[in-house]
């Protein structure tokens, strides 16, 4: 009968209230859970009705998601009697050296969460950022990726595009192409600014709103310079720069006005 009184008192001292502890652990853990995934359902709610970008959400999304988990876990554990205490320290401890080995990567993850957040730019638009010009094609928690004319790929960590400049070419709907045609001192102002109006009148693609600009801009060394200001919607720029160029320098090669080479007279004196 001691063996069965032992029995009895080991059961009811160690397997009784540890198996309440862990029942109560795996509920918590369950509860938890499903407690979880309602939050995370109300904040994905939430973001998509604040118009955040899919990549926001679904960053956000998994960060909470980790967080709420480790939570949990740490509630199971304390149930369990685990000195949770020490527990959190050694995740805090392993969080500052991770954190301090992947600094410039915490650099580049905290600007992309800026780019996404504050939108200088969006898939599709031909930016000027840390040195390069491209199509916007992803834009990454950690990079982003460009697409350049000649269709090669540029991938720049977000950190160098966010503390750059970033020049958007396409946020505004309309831009001003800004030329310079040079001719010569002999030649007619008036006849070559007519010239330059009549192919820019002729353009349905320059707008009439804000009017395009003719003016004579330097009377340099070597030549009168026109400063010619067309607008034109955003995507039509490059087109109308190319044609202006070739259509403006066969109109004053049929008229006879010049563009004049940078020359320089000089002046010799011969000694008496």
């Amino acid at each position: 009968m001691p063996e069965t009184s032992n029995i009895q008192e080991l059961i009811s001292v160690y397997v009784i209230p540890w198996g309440i502890n862990i029942a109560l652990a795996l509920a918590i853990f369950v509860v938890g859970r499903r407690v979880a995934k309602i939050l995370l359902s109300v904040v994905d709610k939430m973001l998509r009705k604040a118009d955040l970008d899919p990549i926001l959400v679904n960053f956000v999304h998994s960060i909470l998601n980790a967080l709420l988990l480790l939570v949990i876990i740490i509630a199971s554990l304390d149930q369990l009697g685990v000195d949770t205490t020490s527990f959190i320290a050694l995740i805090g401890a392993a969080g500052l050296a991770v954190g301090l080995a992947l600094q410039g990567s915490l650099q580049n993850f905290a600007a992309g969460v800026l780019l996404i957040v504050f939108r200088p730019f969006k898939v599709g638009d031909f930016v000027e950022a840390a040195g390069t010009s491209g199509v916007i094609e992803v834009i990454g928690i950690f990079t982003t990726t460009m697409k350049t004319g000649d269709n090669r790929e540029i991938i720049i960590p977000n950190g160098s595009i966010y503390n750059g400049t970033i020049t958007n070419y396409s946020a505004r709907p309309t831009r001003r192409v800004d030329m310079v045609f040079g001719i010569g001192y002999g030649d007619d102002i008036r006849k070559a600014k007519e010239i330059m109006q009549g192919i820019i009148d002729a353009d349905e693609r320059i707008l009439k709103e804000p009017a395009p600009l003719i003016a004579v801009g330097a009377l340099a060394d070597s030549s009168v310079n026109f400063n010619v200001r067309p607008w034109v919607n955003s995507g039509d720029y490059w087109p109308v720069y190319f044609d202006l160029n070739e259509k403006i320098k066969l109109a004053f090669d049929e008229n006879g006005i010049s563009i004049p080479y940078p020359q320089m007279d000089l002046h010799i004196s011969k000694p008496e």
